[in-house]
């Protein structure tokens, strides 16, 4: 895990509130309907001005740690989103300091896994801590990037410039 400076996007897509604890039960599960929904070809062809050919997943709204609640709004990245197609949300995610993760893999194993080294980092009191703000998935074709918000406050452990002598 690295801490990078996330840059700010605008994501527009579909929305649904869970738990970890839902998602680990299939007959609660809401996030397989929600990519799938979002994975339909053509799915977000009426969204105007998309960015790039990624899929976002953005993880927000957080109820406290993660056993609590959550959003998750999977969906694209686009410049602006004046006008936004029926059952659509959109949503800007903050650029902040974050803890990049990369999943490699099978998926969604190797996304699995990626959050569950982010779970252990939580559980074991890591630094910097996360935030529970506002997370980012950036799925593309080479896997997937988990950019999980961390607090600024907690000393930054990249290294600074030297002041110019």
């Amino acid at each position: 895990m690295v801490i990078v400076d996330r840059p700010e996007l605008l994501i527009v897509g579909h929305a649904v509130r869970t738990t970890n604890a839902a998602e680990a039960d299939p007959s609660r599960a809401q996030l397989p309907g929600l990519w799938a929904r979002a994975g339909a070809p053509g799915a977000f062809a009426h969204v105007p001005s998309r960015v790039d050919e990624n899929l976002y997943a953005v993880l927000t709204d957080y109820e406290g740690d993660h056993y609590g609640a959550y959003t998750q709004v999977v969906g694209i990245a686009v410049h602006s989103a004046a006008r936004l197609p029926e059952g659509m949300v959109a949503v800007r995610v903050p650029g902040v300091p974050a803890m990049q993760v990369e999943a490699r893999g099978p998926m969604p194993g190797a996304l699995i896994e990626a959050w569950q080294q982010v779970w252990k980092h939580t559980e074991s009191g890591g630094t910097p801590p996360r935030a529970f703000t506002t997370d980012l998935e950036v799925h593309h074709r080479g896997g997937a990037d988990l950019y999980v918000a961390v607090l600024p406050s907690y000393g930054d452990p990249r290294p600074t410039p030297s002041p110019p002598a």
